[in-house]
């Protein structure tokens, strides 16, 4: 009687571990998933560069050296993709929108207020994104921190993840839609 005990007791022990371990996995793929959200917000925002650039070249051709700092500045966040280079991008691209104000033509352009409105976008997807993905890891360290995972979370190989932080180049930047009046 006492063996058939131990075995339900260790069936329910295994049965309870296994359902945690998918459980956690399943959590922290979701963050794995927000980081790749990101990391497809940020390629987007990277790829309407070029195009806004050669709107602009058109109507702004003695503006060199704010184009030049735009393309510097997004081929310096795709070689080594850091906040502080993102923060970068963000203030190249903040000041090539604001040529509109200095060129009435460009402003009138619809390609212009296209690309315009599409970098908008993208800022609008990336902010969400980053939400989700810090949702996603409340959850997950949530879950293993709580009883009874955190008995087991550590010997299946779970550590908490770390939440998506602006470093003080962004705060108060890389999570505002560009505010240009054209």
């Amino acid at each position: 009687m006492t063996m058939i005990i131990a075995g339900v007791v260790l069936l329910a022990l295994i049965v309870m571990v296994i359902g945690i371990y998918n459980r956690l996995v399943a959590l922290r793929q979701n963050c794995r998933q927000g980081v790749a959200d990101i990391d497809a917000q940020l390629r987007q925002r990277h790829d309407l560069i070029p195009n806004l650039v050669n709107t602009v070249k058109g109507y702004a051709e003695h503006e060199k050296d704010t184009l030049d700092s735009v393309i510097a500045a997004r081929n310096a966040a795709e070689a080594s993709p850091s906040s502080e280079s993102e923060a970068r991008l963000k203030l190249s691209l903040d000041r090539l929108l604001a040529l509109g104000e200095a060129y009435p033509d460009l402003k009138a352009s619809a390609n212009f207020q296209s690309l315009q409105g599409e970098l908008a976008n993208v800022e609008d997807k990336l902010a969400a994104a980053r939400r989700a993905l810090n949702a996603a890891v409340a959850r997950f360290n949530t879950a293993i921190e709580a009883f009874p995972a955190v008995l087991f979370a550590g010997m299946l190989g779970f550590a908490t993840e770390d939440f998506h932080r602006l470093d003080s180049s962004e705060k108060g930047v890389v999570d505002q839609v560009p505010d240009v009046q054209f």
